[in-house]
């Protein structure tokens, strides 16, 4: 059947006339149905007349009310007699449409000479690519890569750390706690969201005695948001535990990185600071790659950036390691007597802002395709 065609089927062409209540809107029910050409405005139509609302639904109550009793039965029986009709018009039509969709896509004619479209690739987000930057410069000088779960205990998040009950990190305010109770056999405490990697490295050093040479790339949490800080980010921290390691190892490590990730004129200052976990300690700035030292926007005039945090690892962290390797069964490995390390940590975020020059942290976390696709 043509997408032309207005012919009613046989049934509806050759039944007996309709009742005059209901012949004139069956009459413009063909008409509106032969004008339109879409499935859609079809059953538009559809509705208007033929739906629970519909206009010959509506003549039908109205007869039925205003007819005597024993008419009701002869104006029923012709009003569902309309409706089926109405019925027959549109199942014609729709099949009208779909042959001449059909007619149209068979007659469609393809060049299968073209080149086929190629499809389009994605890409590592930016922050992967840092990622995987970073331990590659790492791996280099025989740092492995080391990983733990997001959910920690305070035992590996503070306790093992050095950070008692009141210390200002463990406060409400910054860490996210969980409402579960602790698991089972987990070491004391309630539950959070970590708030930095060092976890791991408590636990890779209740895992095996030194030698230890590790980084810990992986997502923290904290109670931050705005341009430069958000509630989630990523952050890498190493740690390297041996017989003999001085502060020395650790500025030379820290040196090598900074010239492998920022270009081979970049210096590195280290200024004294505080961490629970380090004594001593140290902020490390590296030299402004924007402004080359002259003093510019980003580096506050200063000709520096402040990239990380460092430090030898306190004694008092050995002895938390040491006591809970003998509670459970571990012969004691860290001994401060006989080994020694260091520990950094940076947030991945910032190494990838000051690398490409991203001045909102949000950026990173928005999924606009627009931004990731600049690094591709």
């Amino acid at each position: 059947m043509s997408l032309s065609s207005n012919a009613p089927p046989s049934s509806a062409a050759d039944a007996a006339p309709l009742h005059p209540i209901y012949a004139e809107l069956v009459t413009q029910l063909a008409a509106d149905l032969s004008a339109v050409t879409s499935e859609p405005a079809l059953r538009t139509v559809h509705a208007r007349y033929l739906g629970k609302d519909g206009e010959i639904r509506k003549r039908l109550a109205e007869a039925l009310r205003a007819a005597p009793g024993p008419e009701k039965r002869t104006i029923g029986q012709a009003g569902n007699t309309a409706l089926s009709r109405g019925e027959e018009l549109f199942a014609a039509r729709l099949n009208a449409l779909h042959d001449a969709a059909r007619g149209a896509d068979l007659a469609r004619s393809v060049d299968v000479t073209l080149p086929g479209r190629r499809t389009r690739l994605g890409g590592l987000h930016l922050l992967t690519q840092v990622r995987r930057e970073l331990e590659s410069i790492f791996a280099e000088i025989g740092f492995v890569v080391a990983s733990g779960p997001q959910v920690e205990s305070e035992f590996y998040n503070f306790e093992a750390l050095a950070m008692p009950d009141d210390h200002p990190a463990r406060d409400m305010q910054d860490t996210f706690y969980l409402q579960s109770p602790p698991l089972p056999g987990s070491t004391g405490g309630r539950l959070v969201l970590r708030t930095h990697t060092s976890p791991v490295q408590i636990r890779t050093m209740l895992a095996q005695p030194p030698p230890v040479r590790i980084i810990a790339p992986g997502k923290v949490y904290r109670k931050d948001d705005d341009p430069t800080h958000s509630p989630m980010f990523n952050q890498i921290e190493g740690l390297v535990v041996d017989d003999g390691v001085s502060f020395a190892d650790l500025k030379g490590t820290l040196l090598y990185f900074a010239r492998r990730f920022f270009g081979p004129s970049v210096d590195i200052r280290l200024r004294p600071s505080f961490f629970p976990f380090t004594e001593p300690s140290a902020e490390v700035d590296v030299t402004c790659v924007f402004c080359q030292q002259k003093g510019c926007r980003l580096c506050k005039g200063t000709g520096y950036i402040e990239i990380l945090g460092c430090g030898m690892v306190d004694t008092a962290v050995f002895a938390h390691v040491d006591a809970e390797r003998q509670r459970r069964g571990l012969p004691p490995a860290y001994d401060p007597e006989n080994v020694s390390g260091f520990a950094f940590g940076m947030g991945i975020d910032r190494m990838a802002m000051l690398r490409y020059g991203v001045n909102d942290l949000r950026l990173l976390f928005a999924g606009d395709a627009r931004f990731t696709q600049m690094f591709r």
